[in-house]
């Protein structure tokens, strides 16, 4: 690996262990009943504001309690209030410095055993998809979103986005107009994962986790960086 990679990864690293912080205070200090989840999301943005020095976001922040965990990435549900027994999830894309980060978390309020071990499935399924990938990273994006129904389905779940994942780097990371396949782990990806960029350097990936259970109206959420920690 180039010392030049070793930067990237390195910067790419950082910025995640940087979101994970972010996370740990998000999660002891703001999120509770009560609140709504635009009020969560504005609280959320105040800390990393005042406690990181986040600037922008990649890409919209998210808060999705109850049934709103089960509407798509692209959808902006009614806003609704946080309950004293409820499942949400939080997705954000925070630039720190000039690298991005994309990290998602599902918290559980209360003690409904469902909607914990919903909570408790995600890591799990998250690790088991890596290692696949890691047996072939030279994989396509289409055989790896494949990967990630397939083990939601071995455990019980439905997998619940049509994508598993997408590229990241130094902000704003390598887009094609238009392009919703090649830069993201999903069907119809036939292009392998360890393509180069557009400037050469290899491409890094997110892998995110969408576990649905339609039935009880949840879902849950998890992602961070594949190809790098």
């Amino acid at each position: 690996m180039s010392t030049e990679e070793q930067s990237r990864a390195h910067n790419l690293l950082d910025a995640q262990n940087k979101a994970v912080q972010l996370f740990e205070e998000i999660e002891r200090d703001l999120i509770r009943p009560g609140i709504s989840e635009k009020a969560l999301s504005d609280e959320i943005h105040e800390l990393g504001t005042k406690r990181y020095d986040i600037k922008t976001h990649w890409h919209k922040r998210v808060v999705r309690s109850g049934p709103n965990t089960l509407r798509p990435f692209a959808e902006n549900p009614p806003d609704r209030v946080i309950q004293e027994d409820d499942i949400l999830y939080v997705d954000l894309g925070p630039v720190f410095e000039a690298w991005e980060a994309d990290f998602g978390r599902t918290f559980v309020l209360g003690n409904d055993p469902n909607k914990k071990r919903l909570r408790d499935a995600l890591e799990p399924i998250w690790n088991i998809v890596k290692a696949r990938y890691l047996e072939a990273p030279d994989m396509t994006g289409d055989a790896l979103y494949d990967i990630a129904c397939e083990e939601a389905r071995k455990d019980g779940w439905q997998f619940g986005a049509e994508i598993a994942g997408h590229i990241v780097g130094s902000f704003p990371h390598e887009r094609i107009p238009k392009d919703k396949t090649t830069l993201y782990i999903t069907q119809g990806n036939s292009q392998s994962m360890a393509t180069p960029g557009k400037d050469g350097n290899k491409r890094h990936w997110i892998l995110e986790i969408h576990l649905h259970d339609p039935a009880r109206e949840i879902g849950g959420f998890y992602e961070q960086l594949l190809t790098v920690g």
